[in-house]
């Protein structure tokens, strides 16, 4: 992953998100369904029904970039609140990205074989 500044503010989105949607549908769930700017320079994190795929999408000051990543057993721990947002840091994102607890941190099964 890219390294985030410290000073970075993350944004979980609660509740699920349609993982069908790309940078402008992201962009526009940011700015309506949370009240915040997509292009302010924050992260902002949303998770699929399943919770096996998580979409980052950032505005680092040039252009909009979208990171997604789907964890191969397991799912990723998302806040129980159905709408709004939750403040993550940067090494808390780490954590959530690796699959491991942000709230109790601890390492999680990983493959061994692709096939």
């Amino acid at each position: 992953m890219i390294p985030l500044p410290s000073t970075l503010k993350i944004w979980l989105a609660a509740g699920v998100t349609d993982m069908r949607l790309g940078m402008p549908g992201l962009a526009l769930k940011v700015q309506e369904a949370l009240g915040r700017d997509p292009f302010a320079g924050d992260v902002y994190a949303f998770r699929g029904r399943r919770g096996d795929l998580v979409k980052l999408i950032w505005h680092d000051g040039i252009g909009l970039s979208l990171y997604a990543k789907r964890i191969e057993r397991g799912h990723f721990l998302w806040p129980s609140a159905k709408d709004g947002a939750i403040h993550l840091s940067p090494s808390q994102l780490t954590c959530l990205l690796e699959g491991v607890d942000w709230r109790n941190p601890q390492k999680t099964w990983r493959p061994e074989l692709a096939g």
